[in-house]
């Protein structure tokens, strides 16, 4: 029977760089599989990428995974300890026992666990996929010790309070996917960055932040002089309009401008033709989500609705194209084709219109003005001032002065926003 003696020196440090090399396996493909994205596991385990599917499986039971490659590791470090304490004895006696130790901690260190561990952190799907070959029938031949080691492992863990189950993949947060998409700035457009942005923010953005307000809704009223009627609707710019009796609180119908086209064309249109038009009206309360809203107008195949207030009172509208806007930005980004909401003016000020929602302001000109109370200009000056201000007051608001041009109907109509000013000036 032969024993260490009958080999060389040169066949011993021959099987010892193997168990370094086998060291230096598992420690890194432990490295590389727990580094894994598993959202990303998955998509390659959709296109049939060569491993992923295996390393899904071994990442389903981390803890057999785990006991396998530490099983493994602990094997060939110890082999590795021995042999290497027996070539150092076969060289230099008891002294080299000693040499051999003291290298051995530095080649274990730099060759076996630090270098491995850190080309597997930078180059995870590399090797972790191909590990994840190996180790997956490894498993099915070494599962009775793996076994054993892990009941016993588990054992413990259960005595100190740790329920150890199998660990699935779990969903991320709202905040958590905000910052996967913000982190993805290289491999994602910024137009791209900004859509998925807008629809993961569409749980947090109300239809009061985007309806049009009440006072502004562009409405038919039956009761006006037919001949009214007919120039409001040959000149009105919009394809779908409200219709009401008396005022827009009394809404009986919405009407699809396109359904009177060939009465125009054919004969006169008449008061009938256009009642008979309408679609009934679809109300929607204060305070709803955009997804919701989003889910709402898709399943009653509806293009706008009205927002009514815990009494049923209308107190806006709020439109598809609103809520899209909200996912792909606007339409126009530049502040000076803003009508009459944005006028941009050459000392750098801007003059809005009193109406215009506070949120729209902060994306169009990039201010930082608070969104969470008031969502108009008007409702922020009021807010801040706590009184009807007169034309020429001025007041600090984020550290935006604000100057109140025009007040009509006790309300702020038009007020100019000058830039921020500086944080020592802003506290002065």
């Amino acid at each position: 029977m032969q024993t260490l003696d009958d080999y060389s020196i040169g066949t011993l440090l021959l099987v010892l760089l193997i168990l370094f090399f086998l060291s230096a396996f598992f420690s890194g493909s432990e490295t590389a599989l727990m580094a894994l994205d598993r959202y990303r596991l998955r998509h390659m385990v959709s296109t049939g990428r060569r491993g992923a599917k295996q390393a899904l499986k071994l990442l389903g039971k981390p803890d057999r995974l785990i006991g396998l490659i530490l099983l493994g590791n602990n094997v060939v470090n110890i082999l590795i300890a021995q042999l290497s304490a027996y070539i150092g004895y076969r060289i230099h006696g008891d002294i080299g026992i000693a040499v051999a130790t003291f290298i051995l901690i530095f080649a274990i260190l730099i060759f076996a666990e630090l270098t491995p561990k850190t080309l597997a952190a930078l180059h995870a799907e590399k090797l972790a996929l191909p590990a994840a070959i190996i180790y997956a029938p490894l498993l099915a031949v070494m599962y009775p010790f793996v076994w054993v080691v892990n009941l016993c492992a588990n054992s413990l863990l259960h005595l100190i309070g740790v329920d150890v189950k199998e660990s699935p993949l779990t969903s991320l947060s709202h905040e958590e996917l905000r910052t996967v998409v913000n982190d993805e700035s290289t491999a994602i457009s910024s137009e791209h960055q900004q859509m998925l942005l807008g629809v993961l923010d569409l749980e947090k953005i109300t239809v009061d932040d985007i309806m049009i307000p009440k006072n502004e809704i562009v409405a038919i009223d039956l009761e006006d002089n037919w001949e009214e009627i007919l120039n409001q609707l040959e000149n009105i710019s919009y394809t779908r309009i409200p219709v009401c009796r008396g005022n827009i609180d009394n809404v009986i119908g919405f009407l699809h401008l396109r359904k009177l086209l060939l009465s125009f064309i054919h004969k006169d249109i008449e008061r009938e033709d256009l009642e008979q038009s309408l679609r009934e009206p679809y109300f929607i309360p204060e305070g709803t989500n955009l997804k919701k809203l989003l889910f709402e107008l898709q399943d009653k195949k509806r293009r706008f609705s009205l927002v009514v207030d815990e009494f049923g009172d209308i107190q806006g509208l709020v439109t598809l194209e609103d809520l899209l806007e909200e996912i792909v930005g606007e339409i126009t980004n530049d502040p000076a084709t803003y009508d009459v909401e944005i006028h941009p003016q050459q000392d750098g000020t801007y003059v809005v219109d009193g109406g215009t929602h506070v949120r729209d302001i902060n994306k169009a000109l990039n201010l930082e003005l608070h969104d969470d109370g008031p969502k108009t200009v008007n409702g922020l000056i009021l807010e801040q001032m706590e009184s009807i201000p007169q034309p020429g007051t001025s007041v600090l608001i984020d550290g935006y002065p604000i100057e109140v041009v025009q007040i009509h109907k006790n309300a702020v109509r038009t007020a100019r926003i000058s830039p921020r000013l500086p944080r020592r000036e802003e506290t002065a």
